[in-house]
């Protein structure tokens, strides 16, 4: 099932630009760092700056709010510069994206803004789906308006392994690197994450028969 989720929450050239300044900023003024750790400061950018957008779609797309998810992307590098002495990996992208969850997951679970154990409401999007042809399902998957209502009726644990996996084209390793889960797991789940997008656009063409 094809899912058009790369145009979604993703920054314009300008916005990026304008954002990476504000984590720059952060990082400097927050950190305080002295003379001898500006050297590791600039190579914690170069390292994980490039790593901005990705961060920002991550903390998007879990948040499902613009201004907490650029909060939260700009405590996260905080907190990852304050850790990159002991980052010695060479996947950047992973490690940082371990960190924005994290930090997502503490917001909501601070402000109580979701239930994270929510289930997808099978009464309101069952219909009779069943009857579906495969390719009407594929077309609606690759409408990215309905893709982003599809994804914000997930719960948090299938949107995020959706969206690592088809958005930041993580492998089944990294995913289960980042969630701390095995690979075998990852698989199950994004398997059922995917089983309930296909049950929501299946009844999305019932309502429009």
């Amino acid at each position: 099932m094809a899912l058009a989720l790369k145009a979604q929450h993703t920054f314009e050239t300008e916005n990026l630009e304008s954002h990476r300044k504000i984590v720059k900023f952060v990082l400097l003024k927050k950190s305080e760092p002295d003379h001898s750790e500006r050297a590791e400061l600039a190579s914690f950018e170069e390292t994980m700056l490039p790593h901005l957008d990705a961060a920002h779609n991550l903390a998007r797309w879990l948040l499902r709010n613009e201004q907490d998810a650029q909060d939260v992307v700009q405590e996260a590098y905080l907190r990852a510069f304050k850790s990159f002495s002991g980052f010695h990996g060479s996947n950047g992208r992973a490690w940082l994206l371990t960190i924005v969850r994290n930090t997502s997951y503490t917001l909501l679970k601070k402000n109580r803004a979701v239930d994270l154990s929510t289930t997808f409401d099978e009464e309101i999007h069952a219909s009779d789906h069943e009857s579906a042809s495969p390719a009407a399902i594929l077309e609606h998957a690759e409408d990215a308006e309905l893709i982003g209502k599809a994804m914000h009726e997930l719960p948090a644990e299938f949107r995020e392994i959706v969206i690592l996996r088809h958005q930041q084209d993580l492998s089944y390793k990294e995913i289960g690197e980042i969630l701390r889960i095995p690979p075998g797991t990852v698989m199950s789940r994004l398997a059922r994450a995917r089983g309930k997008l296909k049950e929501y656009f299946a009844a999305q063409i019932g309502k429009e028969k």
